[in-house]
């Protein structure tokens, strides 16, 4: 069994948004040599995220309005988590939408379901923030 690990990192311009990392997480595989295996892919930051979905900016606008009713990012005195930081609501963002997925790789490819790709959430943005990929397989 092999293993090979690489880091990505991402600064995102806005407070909010969603990056499709499926072809940078492809290259990795590529990179590894491995045919047949797993690949770990995590947001190594606890306000942002990794998820898999349809990548459809509808669906997208539809995540940010959902999350941004569910926590709020103003006022910002509502958290008690804000002190120094006006984070708290990033860091309730990333628990709903997850820290990490896990995708088969088959014949040196991910192996995706219909329209699933994998994607980079970012809910405390404008700085540089690392995602790890993680593959084993042979």
């Amino acid at each position: 069994m092999k293993s090979h690990k690489k880091e990505l990192t991402f600064k995102v311009p806005s407070r909010m948004d969603f990056v499709n990392i499926t072809s940078e997480v492809q290259g990795v595989v590529n990179e590894s040599g491995i045919e047949e295996g797993f690949c770990l892919v995590n947001a190594m930051h606890i306000t942002a995220s990794v998820f898999i979905n349809d990548d459809e900016r509808g669906l997208h606008q539809d995540y940010k309005k959902w999350l941004e009713q569910l926590a709020p990012h103003e006022p910002v005195s509502q958290y008690a988590h804000n002190g120094m930081e006006d984070n708290a609501d990033a860091h309730l963002k990333r628990q709903i939408m997850g820290r990490e997925v896990v995708v088969a790789i088959t014949d040196g490819q991910l192996d995706f379901g219909p329209w699933e790709q994998i994607f980079y959430g970012e809910f405390d943005g404008r700085r540089p923030k690392r995602v790890l990929i993680k593959i084993i397989g042979e």
